[in-house]
């Protein structure tokens, strides 16, 4: 009795938080596309993270523990995949940024490359547990069994605290470079590179909290994985639940950084967000009917009116109106 009320406790705890990911994710989603936040390539990248991130919450929501099995290994599976997506985008996002700032180099000709890898790396990572049939029930969710320990830490954790750190280097480089520039100068005055320091000052402030953010929901699941490991008879449930807390946690941590930038935040009021969905909605080059009502005709045009007139097209025709002729 005692044991199903843990289970259902850590399934009650898992589905909560990741519903807090999935409306994050839904809420950045509705952001990014009211304010079409999409016209750069970092706003795009992050429209991506927010997709796999999205995907990534659905397969945390999921019902219970599935038993061994084909919706078993696809829910393990469909996890291990956005997973590594959410990852991959934050590590492109990052990439991007350093050759925008370290390097100087315009990135848009890479956009594809950066799709390819961070579909196309995760997709082939996932599928990995599936030819030697690794995947199965894990704890709370279907995931790497706990026969294939060293499976959890060669497809994921290890690969996951590498990049973490190497972004974070990354991150001093940027950040010290872009000091050094700031604090220095040289040549003549641009305002179009003054302008683009600012803006790399800007995206610099919110974006290094990225890796942040998927070190701290990683902290406590790789504790426990470390703990299953050692002792896989034993399961301590304080370990397992922060497991559950954090796990899920990677689409609202994702939403509360986004909500950093200023200038995002300056367009979260009523009045911003009012003029937003009247763009989306109302097609402003639409020709719309008047009514004859607030239509004012005049008996006759003066002359001089009807000389400062260029357009001599004929709106409207009644047959008390005279139109004089402006001649050749």
């Amino acid at each position: 009795m005692e044991r199903d009320f843990t289970k259902a406790t850590i399934i009650t705890v898992k589905r909560l938080t990741a519903t807090f990911s999935l409306i994050g994710c839904f809420c950045m989603l509705l952001i990014i596309w009211l304010f079409r936040k999409y016209n750069s390539l970092a706003q795009r990248m992050i429209l991506s993270l927010s997709l796999a991130a999205l995907f990534d919450s659905i397969a945390y929501v999921m019902g219970e523990v599935l038993p061994d099995g084909v919706l078993c290994n696809f829910q393990a599976w469909w996890l291990t995949f956005f997973d590594w997506c959410a990852l991959a985008w934050v590590c492109c996002i990052t990439l991007n940024l350093y050759l925008n700032v370290v390097k100087e180099m315009r990135t848009e000709r890479f956009e594809l490359t950066y799709h390819f890898v961070a579909w196309g790396v995760s997709f082939l990572l996932s599928c990995l547990p599936l030819f030697g049939d690794y995947y199965g029930p894990a704890g709370a969710w279907c995931w790497i069994t706990d026969e294939h320990v060293a499976w959890r830490f060669v497809i994921w954790y290890i690969p996951l605290f590498t990049l973490i750190f190497l972004m974070m280097l990354c991150y001093l480089r940027i950040i010290y470079v872009a000091k050094q520039r700031v604090i220095t100068w040289s040549g003549t005055y641009e305002p179009s590179r003054e302008r683009r320091k600012v803006v790399m000052a800007e995206e610099i402030k919110h974006l290094k909290w990225y890796p942040c953010v998927y070190l701290a929901v990683s902290l406590f699941p790789l504790l426990n994985r470390i703990h299953n490991a050692i002792f896989p008879s034993e399961t301590v449930f304080i370990l397992t639940l922060l497991h559950v807390i954090s796990a899920p946690l990677h689409g609202l941590a994702n939403a509360f950084v986004f909500g950093l930038d200023k200038e995002t935040w300056d367009q979260l009021n009523l009045t911003s967000i009012q003029l937003a969905f009247q763009s989306r909605f109302c097609d402003s080059t639409r020709i719309r009917e008047y009514q004859p009502a607030n239509v004012h005709y005049m008996a006759q045009i003066d002359e001089e009116d009807s000389e400062a007139c260029d357009d001599e097209t004929v709106l409207f025709s009644m047959p008390s109106i005279t139109l004089r002729d402006k001649g050749p």
